[in-house]
């Protein structure tokens, strides 16, 4: 039992490198979500805002195999209502500027949103 000490610092190593994004987040990490800019003449989104927030990616998957794949051009939602299935069209009906809304939230998360492969950016002036 001479390499205990040994043994003992690898562990914590281990430790604190499998734990330290979490550390990282506890101790303060990006802070609050980024303001986003709300329609001004839309009351409520196709689905409810926590549904949105959470699995708005899954939602347009669907979409992009349910109109690729299927042919299918209507969105069902939750409170009956129903609706064109259309990033352009329906998402950006209401969102205009994606760089106010959509750009915020992903830059935040870091996360690249890959929309823009196939769909062409609404932009101001071009």
């Amino acid at each position: 039992m001479h390499d205990t000490g040994k043994v003992v610092l690898g562990l914590g190593l281990f430790a604190g490198l499998v734990t330290g994004p979490v550390w990282y987040g506890a101790g303060g990490g990006k802070g609050e979500p980024p303001v986003l800019e709300r329609p001004l003449d839309a009351k409520e989104c196709i689905e409810p805002t926590p549904f949105m927030r959470a699995r708005h990616m899954e939602m347009l998957d669907a979409w992009r195999e349910a109109v690729v794949r299927r042919d299918e051009r209507e969105y069902l939602a939750s409170n009956g209502q129903r609706h064109q299935i259309s990033l352009t069209g329906t998402c950006l009906g209401c969102h205009t500027d994606p760089a106010k809304f959509c750009d915020r939230c992903h830059q935040y998360a870091a996360v690249e949103a890959f929309c823009w492969d196939c769909h062409h950016r609404k932009r101001r002036g071009t």
